[in-house]
């Protein structure tokens, strides 16, 4: 945020708003958790934020030590942003809100849930169990095209989630961003494409207890 716009306060709070408190900037961080992204990825994860908004926003983060551009190496050579160390400081921030904000349920407008914010519900409230055997998934939301693919690793210690897909995985899930958002804490796999193993996605699913009011990151 520019300084003539900041809070001129000193303490920690206002120096981090400074930094983070422009509309959209932290969903733009929360778009980045799970690794980099093109400026139309960002615009497709934000689809009501204006291309003018997402640029400020990408530029004064980047300004602040909060985000980075790169190129992929090639055959890609896509020109991509991604979080610093420092910027991935902010994930327990961004999570620790979006946990708080489920105490309060969400209005009517508040409907879209972008792939990146379903999957990291995945990762925050997967519940582990050192008895439940590890397993891998592909999940596939096809309301999001290609950047709805993503794989996910559960381990008695957690879930990981990531873009890269496991090239073998033990179950490969085929739904919509609303179905599987319904489908947190349930063992019913009534209307979800499965191939591979249904009991993998069955202990996914039942692992993954979001708080109530059913809000996610």
């Amino acid at each position: 945020m520019p300084a003539q716009r900041g809070y001129r306060q000193a303490c920690g709070v206002a120096r981090g708003l400074d930094i983070v408190g422009e509309r959209w900037s932290l969903l733009v961080v929360r778009e980045l958790l799970l690794g980099p992204k093109r400026f139309t990825d960002l615009q497709q994860a934000l689809p009501t934020a204006s291309p003018n908004a997402l640029s400020d926003r990408l530029r004064e983060l980047t300004d602040a030590g909060v985000v980075v551009r790169r190129q992929l190496p090639p055959p890609s050579g896509a020109r991509v942003y991604e979080l610093t160390a420092w910027g991935r400081g902010l994930e327990p921030i961004v999570i620790a809100l979006g946990t708080w904000a489920l105490a309060a349920p969400p209005t009517a407008e508040q409907r879209f849930v972008s792939a990146d914010s379903a999957m990291l519900a995945i990762r925050t409230y997967f519940v582990p169990a050192p008895e439940r055997p590890a397993a891998t998934l592909r999940i596939e939301l096809r309301d999001h095209g290609p950047a709805g693919v993503f794989g996910v690793r559960c381990t008695p210690a957690g879930a990981e989630v990531g873009h890269e897909p496991p090239e073998a995985p033990d179950a490969v899930l085929i739904t919509t961003t609303d179905a599987l958002l319904a489908a947190f804490g349930a063992e019913d796999l009534t209307g979800l494409t499965i191939v591979g193993d249904p009991e993998t996605v069955q202990r996914m699913l039942v692992a993954v207890r979001v708080p109530a009011h059913g809000g996610y990151a």
